[in-house]
């Protein structure tokens, strides 16, 4: 049984990927960890989709688009088994049941698990319904080097899915939220608030991660943040 750490570091890799490069985003990727690695990290979070840039709009139709995504994320996988950091990072996954907004976490050269957003936005800017599938369920937090981790994607935190509830109540430790979250006049105050709510009804601190940059008519802000169990 892994060990829990007493500090477990994260560190948050706010880019600017770019929508279908997936080489040129894996490069990025890379050389954040490297850099996190360098100031002590244990984990490296990303944002929604990086590997893919995001929103990947119709790329995610095309099955070689899709390959190319999961083995850029196999590949990164593999750059664990260095004893660095581990890391989180979105991309598209083709399955079974359907084609998913994803993440992998990662850590000692392998893929320890998938996870899928389950609130899919359809709404003003966001049309993610008509390119993937929701999870077929709820999964229960990744155990990362002895602590339990809950990866709600963007939306699983804003929607009514009480995502964020089940993973408390499934024994997570810490929420680490990947995000692509386009910026409008007061928005920061908004992700604060909706954040806050998740916190005080888990009673869990929370990490959110969002990207920067632009793509077509949306300016992504970054503007990253972590908030307490204590609310602070």
């Amino acid at each position: 049984m892994t060990k829990k750490p007493d500090i477990l570091r994260i560190a948050i890799a706010q880019l600017n990927p770019t929508v279908g490069d997936v080489a040129g985003n894996l490069a990025k990727a890379r050389e954040a960890r490297a850099d996190a690695a360098r100031q002590g990290a244990d984990l490296v979070l990303y944002t929604e989709l990086f590997l893919a840039g995001y929103p990947p709009e119709d790329l995610v139709l095309k099955p070689a688009f899709l390959k190319a995504c999961e083995k850029a994320a196999e590949d990164f996988a593999k750059d664990t088994a260095d004893g660095g950091p581990g890391v989180i990072i979105g991309t598209p996954l083709k399955r079974k049941s359907g084609t998913h907004n994803s993440i992998i976490v990662a850590d000692g050269g392998k893929i320890l698990a998938e996870r899928y957003k389950l609130d899919l936005p359809n709404y003003g800017e966001f049309d993610e319904k008509r390119v993937f599938q929701a999870g077929p369920e709820l999964q229960g937090p990744v155990n990362f080097r002895g602590v339990r981790i809950g990866i709600p994607i963007c939306e699983d935190i804003w929607g009514e899915v009480a995502v964020c509830e089940t993973l408390a109540e499934s024994g997570a430790e810490i929420l680490l939220v990947p995000n692509g979250s386009p910026y409008y006049r007061a928005k920061i105050d908004v992700r604060h608030q909706v954040v806050i709510r998740q916190v005080i009804e888990t009673g869990l601190p929370m990490i959110y991660a969002n990207q920067l940059g632009g793509q077509d008519e949306l300016i992504f802000d970054g503007a990253s943040f972590a908030i307490g169990a204590d609310k602070t």
